[in-house]
């Protein structure tokens, strides 16, 4: 199983464009390109591309591409069926993401108090670093740790509850992502542009992808496997009724599920977004990953990202002493309490090659 992805890989002199790469790869009915890791594109050849676009204040240039990229044979699921429910999936995204934004922004001003305020935060909170951070993306995605499966199941069930996928999709999702970073594979590369990579991607999606082949160790549990089915109606159709009905109406709805998930939705999506747009880049990864300090501070040091697709499973994407990640000191404060062990960060020998842009050399993680 591939937790960790390609950041040892440099650009190779030569390179194509992004828009030349997904050219070349229109209408590929080869199945493995999936788990095979594709070239990185040329940054410079990019720029050269006719109707590219600057992102401002960066050097990225970026032009939207017509998805679908590819045409293959899903496995598990007949093509047909599978383009059936990607298109209702997206547009279910769309239908939710709307909703969720129109009761955030139109409910929640009219209804404001600072214990309305407290509440929404707090439900932010604890699902985004418990949820999204520590279990789905740390733990579930790169394995960085070890844990009971009580804790592992309680966490991602609570991951859920930001409303940004069940289990098996995220997992597979950015396990591409880093598999295939900003390459036309990549499900959300800002060389399509900074909307795409912040939430466009997510309304036209890979039907081919769906498989998720490469979350076998999460669809092999019952749990992830009845997360998946269970995920969407309970989070956006009985919750919100429950709410709706016995916690006080929309102004419950809007601050116990809208505004919590509309700000844990934005604070991903920057990773995917600014963190491979603006920031620094201590390290060589091959791809546009960043570290950007403010992402850091709105995701529970996510923001970090550059050194974290340089080492993909290190418990710690804050490397330095003045990198501020809560993540990673949740992930102390468990480690100490005994429900978290073999926990994941680069030696010293690592960081100072990566730093150095020596060549490539394969190292692994060393367990605490």
């Amino acid at each position: 199983m591939t937790v960790g992805g390609n950041w040892e890989r440099k650009v190779k002199a030569g390179a194509p464009s992004y828009h030349q790469q997904f050219n070349n790869l229109k209408g590929c009915k080869d199945y493995e390109i999936l788990a095979t890791p594709y070239a990185k594109p040329s940054k410079e050849e990019q720029a050269k591309v006719e109707g590219a676009h600057k992102i401002p204040f960066s050097d990225i240039y970026a032009k939207a591409e017509p998805r679908p990229l590819l045409n293959l044979e899903t496995k598990e699921i007949p093509k047909k069926g599978a383009t059936i429910k990607n298109a209702v999936t997206c547009l279910m995204r769309l239908t939710v993401i709307t909703a969720m934004h129109g009761i955030a922004l139109y409910v929640a001003p009219r209804t404001f108090t600072w214990k309305n305020a407290f509440l929404g935060w707090l439900i932010y909170t604890i699902p985004g670093i418990f949820g999204i951070t520590l279990c789905f993306h740390r733990m579930l995605t790169h394995r960085s740790f070890k844990c009971p499966k009580w804790f592992e199941y309680t966490c991602a069930f609570l991951a859920c509850q930001a409303g940004q996928g069940d289990p098996i999709e995220w997992v597979s999702t950015h396990r591409y992502h880093h598999l295939h970073c900003d390459t036309p594979l990549d499900p959300h590369s800002p060389y399509e542009g900074f909307f795409w990579s912040h939430m466009g991607w997510l309304f036209s999606t890979e039907a081919s992808m769906l498989d998720y082949s490469n979350a076998e160790d999460l669809k092999s549990q019952f749990f992830y496997r009845f997360m998946e089915v269970f995920f969407f109606p309970w989070l956006f159709i009985i919750k919100p009724y429950l709410t709706y009905t016995y916690l006080g109406g929309l102004e419950a709805v809007a601050w116990t599920i809208a505004v919590p998930m509309v700000a844990g939705w934005h604070s991903t999506f920057l990773v995917n977004s600014a963190a491979h747009v603006w920031g620094r880049q201590p390290y060589e990864t091959g791809d546009l990953s960043t570290n950007c300090w403010w992402v850091a501070a709105v995701s529970f040091g996510e923001g970090w990202h550059n050194s974290h697709h340089a080492f993909p499973q290190s418990a710690r994407h804050g490397l330095e002493w003045w990198e501020i990640d809560l993540t990673w000191y949740l992930i102390c404060t468990l480690k100490a309490l005994g429900i978290v062990w073999d926990v994941h960060v680069p030696s010293e020998k690592a960081k100072a090659l990566k730093a150095k842009q020596s060549a490539p050399v394969k190292l692994t993680a060393k367990a605490l």
